[in-house]
C-alpha cells in the first residue's frame, strides 16, 4: 500500500472528515433518539442499588466478573492474579492499542510481533484473546485488537480455569463488548450515545460513534447497543498506512420473565502491514544509529522485478540461507563461520556492493510500499438464559469466530489464514444457602469445532538484501508464494472437534475461607493433511488423523482475615493444544501424538480492599511450566517455565484523584531449548565474530546453532525482568482533568544468542481534558520527552538479526459530542 502523506490541516484530518461523518451518520439513521441521557464518572449509585466509587473511572475491582472462573466475584475475591481496565481508563488515558495496557496491569510485556498489536505477551509468553469469556481463534500479529470497542478488558494471568477449555501457560485478555443493559442488569431508561473523532501526529484519522438504550418491536422490549468506528491514518514509518472498519452490535430482551435472550457480533475489516523493524542490526546501530549500506548482487535473471525462488536456487544451490560454518570446513555454530565462507564462489553471491555507513532514520524499516497485512475477522455469539427456582440457571452459549487473513512481506515471507470456529457450551449453575456459607456449582458439556486452511512461505526469507536507505530493488524484493500461488513451505489443512465435560465448585464458608475447585476432561480429534500440489517440496507425512484425551483441575483458596486482608493460593493443570498462527495443528504433532501437551500452574499472594473499596492491593508469586516439551509452535505457543511475581496499587483518593501503580518481575526458561542444548537460530552481524566484513554475507541470511548450555541461557530474552508502572488522573469539579502514566523497563538482549543489548528506558504519556456540557475534548501526548527504545522482535528466531525502533513523541486530540 501506499504511505499517506500528511495533509495541510490540523492533525491532517481535513480530507476525511466529511465522508467518515457521512458514514456515522449512515449508522443512526434508523434510530431514533430520544430525551439526551449522559452519565458522567460521579454517579454515586445506579438505579440497581449498586454502589460505585466516585472519581474511579470504574478502574476499582469492586464489580462482579466472571472472567476467571465463571462465579460472580470480584476481582479481589479471586484467588488469581488479574486486572480489569475500564472503558472509562482507557479514554480517559488515550489508550489506543494493547501496548498502552502495560501501564494499566502488571504481568504484561509485549515484545513486537512485526508491529502489530494482536495479543499481549502475559507472564513472558504469547497471550490469548477471549471474547465475553469464549476463546477466539489465535491471534499473535494476524490483525491489531480493536480495544476501544470494548466496555472493559480483563487480563487475566496464567492459564485459564477448566470451565473454559484448553489454554496457552501465559494467560489471556478478555474482551467484553459494550452491552445492551445498564449498569445494574436493567434495560436502559433513555438512549444515549456518543460520536468522537481522533486526528493526530502522522495523518490520524479516527472516527467512532456508539449508540445503546431501549427499544421494542410490539410489546417485546429489549435492549441493544450499537458501535461504529471507520479508520484512515498514515503511520510514523514509511510504506505503512491503516484503514480499518470496526462494527459492533449486542441486542438484549426477555423472552419470558424466566427467560433471555443475548446476540450480538462484531466485524472487522483491516488493511495494513507488518513492521519488521531494522535488519542489519548492531549495536552501533542501536546505540549510535549507524547502518551498513550496499547494495546486493541481483539475482532477477528474466527481468520481471523480483527473485523467484528457482532464480534463487540457480544462483546457489539449496538458496541464500546458509547454514553454519559448513561451507568452508566448519560446524553449525557462529563462530566456525569466517571470511573465507563468503570469499568463493557461489557463495561469494552474497557479497553486498557499493558498501559504507550512514545513520539511519527510524522510520525507514523492512516494510515495502507493496508490503500488506489484510484481515477480515467476524465475530458473533447467541446466548440463552434460563433463570429457574432455587438460583437454577441453565445457559446455552453459541459462538463463532473466523479470520480471512493474507500477509506479504518483500523480504521473503508471506502467509495465508481462511479459518474459523464454532462453540456451543451449555452451564448449569446452582447456588445453595445456609447457615454454614454461599455454595455454587457448575456443570458444562461443550463441542467446539475448529476449521483450518493455512498457507506459509519462509523458505526464502532474506532481511538483509534490502539497504534501507534505498528501498526494495529487483535484487532484494522476492516472488511471494501468495502471489505466485505456489512454492508454499507448508500449506495444509484440517479440522479439529473437542468435545468436552466440566465442573465447578465454589464454597464459600461463612467463617472466611473460601474454596474454588473444577476439572474438566477434553477429547479431541483431529484432521490435518498437507497440500503438495502448492508446497515446493513434497512433505514427510502427507496428512495424519487422530486423538486424544487430556484432563484438567485447578484447585484454588482464599481466606478473608481481619483489616481487609484475602490470603490466596491456587494449584492448576491446563491442557494445551499445539495450534499454529493460523489456528492450524501441523500433521507431524498429529502423527506424533504430541498435538495436546498441558501446563501447571503453582501461585500464591494476598489482596486486599480498604477505605470503603476506595483502596484496592495485590501482590502475587507463581511459578508456572509446561509439563510436555516435546513440541512447540515459537511462534504463538511456546514450552517456557515462567517464575515471577505481580503487585498492583489502585486508589480512588477522592472525587477527582485515581492513582495506580504495579511492577513485575518475570524470568522466562524456554524447556525445549534446554532439554535440546541448543537453538537454531538466524545469524546477525554480532553473532559472527569471526567474520571481520559483515558486507560479504548480507546478501543472503547464515543460520546456525546458538549453544543453551545451562537454564540461564534458556531465558526467554526481550523480556524485561523488571518493569515498573505509575498512572495518576486528576479530575476538577469544572470539566477539566489530568492524566499521565509512567513505564520502566530494563534493558533486554534482543535475542536468544544475547548479542545485542537495548538499553532500558522510561516511557511517559500525558493527556489534559476538557467536559463541558455533553461536549469533550481530549489532548493526548505519546512518549512525552521523546524516548529513544525499541522493542524485541521474535527473540527466538530473528532477535539477533531484526529490531523495531519505536516511534517518537506523537499527539493525538479527540472531539466527543454526548447525546
Amino acid at each position: 500500500m501506499a504511505k499517506h502523506h500528511s495533509v495541510d490541516t490540523p492533525f491532517g484530518i481535513a480530507a476525511r472528515r466529511k465522508p467518515l461523518l457521512a458514514i456515522a451518520t449512515s449508522l443512526f439513521c434508523c434510530t431514533a433518539l430520544t430525551t439526551p441521557a449522559f452519565a458522567g464518572d460521579a454517579a454515586a449509585e445506579e438505579p440497581s442499588g449498586e454502589i460505585v466509587v466516585t472519581g474511579s473511572l470504574n478502574a476499582l475491582p469492586i464489580k462482579d466478573v466472571g472472567s476467571v472462573f465463571g462465579f460472580d466475584k470480584t476481582i479481589t475475591e479471586t484467588p488469581r492474579s488479574a486486572s480489569t481496565i475500564s472503558a472509562e481508563q482507557m479514554e480517559r488515558f488515550g489508550i489506543t492499542d494493547i501496548y498502552d495496557l502495560v501501564a494499566q496491569s502488571p504481568g504484561t510485556f509485549t515484545n513486537s510481533f512485526f508491529g502489530v498489536g494482536g495479543a499481549l505477551d502475559i507472564r513472558g509468553t504469547p497471550g490469548e484473546v477471549y471474547f465475553r469469556g469464549v476463546r477466539r481463534l489465535d491471534n499473535p500479529g494476524n490483525y491489531p485488537t480493536p480495544i476501544a470497542a470494548a466496555e472493559r478488558i480483563d487480563i487475566v494471568r496464567g492459564p485459564a480455569s477448566p470451565i473454559y477449555g484448553p489454554s496457552k501457560t501465559g494467560g489471556y485478555m478478555n474482551f467484553v463488548p459494550k452491552s445492551a443493559r445498564a449498569q445494574g442488569g436493567s434495560f436502559m431508561a433513555n438512549p444515549e450515545g456518543k460520536i468522537s473523532f481522533t486526528g493526530g501526529s502522522w495523518s490520524k484519522a479516527d472516527l467512532s460513534a456508539e449508540i445503546r438504550g431501549p427499544g421494542n418491536i410490539g410489546s417485546q422490549e429489549f435492549g441493544y447497543s450499537l458501535y461504529a468506528e471507520i479508520e484512515d491514518s498514515g503511520s510514523y514509518y514509511d510504506n505503512m498506512s491503516t484503514k480499518q472498519t470496526i462494527l459492533q452490535a449486542a441486542f438484549d430482551t426477555d423472552l419470558t420473565p424466566n427467560l433471555r435472550f443475548e446476540f450480538g457480533g462484531m466485524y472487522q475489516r483491516y488493511r495494513g502491514q507488518q513492521n519488521g523493524g531494522w535488519n542489519r542490526l548492531t549495536q552501533d546501530l542501536v546505540d549510535n544509529g549507524t547502518y551498513i549500506t550496499g547494495t546486493a548482487q541481483s539475482l532477477d535473471t528474466n527481468g520481471d522485478g523480483q527473485m523467484s525462488p528457482e532464480e534463487i536456487n540457480a544462483a546457489i544451490p539449496g538458496g541464500l540461507s546458509i547454514f553454519g560454518g559448513f561451507a568452508c570446513g566448519g560446524d553449525a555454530t557462529p563462530t566456525s563461520i569466517t571470511d573465507a565462507c563468503y570469499t568463493s564462489s557461489p557463495n561469494n553471491l552474497l557479497n553486498l556492493v557499493n558498501t559504507g555507513t550512514t545513520k539511519l532514520s527510524r522510520r525507514k524499516t523492512l516494510t515495502g510500499k507493496n508490503d500488506r497485512l489484510d484481515n477480515n475477522s467476524t465475530t458473533a455469539y447467541a446466548d440463552l438464559i434460563w433463570t429457574g427456582p432455587g438460583d437454577l440457571e441453565i445457559k446455552n452459549q453459541a459462538f463463532y469466530d473466523s479470520y480471512e487473513n493474507i500477509n506479504e512481506n518483500a523480504y521473503g515471507f508471506s502467509q495465508m489464514h481462511d479459518s474459523w470456529v464454532f462453540e456451543d457450551k451449555i452451564v448449569v449453575s446452582k447456588t445453595f444457602e445456609n447457615n454454614a456459607g454461599k455454595f455454587a456449582f457448575q456443570l458444562s458439556p461443550s463441542i467446539r469445532y475448529t476449521h483450518f486452511r493455512h498457507g506459509e512461505d519462509f523458505t526464502y526469507e532474506y532481511f538483509h538484501r534490502v539497504d534501507l536507505t534505498q528501498g526494495y530493488t529487483p535484487a532484494s524484493d522476492r516472488l511471494l508464494a501468495t502471489e505466485c500461488d505456489c512454492n508454499y513451505t507448508s500449506f495444509v489443512k484440517g479440522h479439529y472437534t473437542d468435545v468436552a465435560f466440566a465442573g465447578l465448585a465454589d464454597l464459600d464458608f461463612n467463617f472466611g475461607l473460601d474454596v474454588t475447585l473444577g476439572a474438566r476432561y477434553d477429547h479431541i480429534k483431529a484432521v490435518s493433511n498437507y497440500v503438495p500440489s502448492l508446497m515446493e517440496n513434497a512433505p514427510d507425512i502427507p496428512g495424519a488423523s487422530g486423538s486424544d484425551g487430556a484432563w484438567s483441575w485447578s484447585a484454588s483458596a482464599n481466606y478473608k482475615l481481619p483489616f481487609g486482608l484475602i490470603p490466596y493460593a491456587t494449584i492448576a493443570r491446563q491442557s494445551v493444544v499445539i495450534a499454529g498462527q493460523g489456528a492450524e495443528i501441523a500433521p507431524d504433532n498429529i502423527a506424533g501424538d504430541t498435538f495436546i501437551t498441558a501446563s501447571k500452574l503453582y501461585e500464591g499472594g494476598i489482596k486486599g480492599s480498604w477505605l470503603d473499596d476506595s483502596l484496592y492491593a495485590a501482590i502475587s508469586v507463581y511459578k508456572q511450566k509446561r509439563t510436555d516439551y516435546s513440541a512447540q509452535s515459537s511462534t504463538v505457543n511456546q514450552a517456557v517455565e515462567t517464575k515471577g511475581l505481580e503487585a498492583e496499587l489502585r486508589w480512588a483518593v477522592d472525587d477527582h484523584l485515581l492513582i495506580t501503580g504495579g511492577y513485575t518481575r518475570t524470568k522466562v526458561y524456554n524447556l525445549t531449548f534446554l532439554e535440546a542444548g541448543s537453538t537454531f537460530s538466524f545469524l546477525g552481524i554480532e553473532d559472527l565474530v569471526n567474520v571481520t566484513d559483515p558486507t560479504l554475507f548480507l546478501g543472503g541470511q547464515p543460520g546456525g546453532l546458538i549453544p543453551i548450555p545451562d537454564k540461564e541461557a534458556s531465558r526467554r530474552q526481550g523480556i524485561p525482568t523488571n518493569l515498573y508502572s505509575l498512572t495518576a488522573t486528576y479530575a476538577f469539579d469544572n470539566g477539566l482533568a489530568f492524566s499521565g502514566s509512567m513505564v520502566k523497563v530494563d534493558s533486554v538482549y534482543s535475542g536468544q544468542s544475547r548479542a545485542v543489548t537495548l538499553p532500558a528506558y522510561t516511557l511517559f504519556d500525558a493527556s489534559a481534558s476538557y467536559t463541558t456540557g455533553p461536549w469533550n475534548l481530549r489532548f493526548v501526548v505519546k512518549n512525552l520527552t521523546n524516548e529513544k527504545y525499541y522493542r524485541a522482535n521474535f527473540t527466538e528466531l530473528f532477535g539477533s538479526t531484526i529490531v523495531l525502533p519505536e516511534k517518537p513523541r506523537s499527539f493525538q486530540a479527540t472531539l466527543s459530542y454526548n447525546f
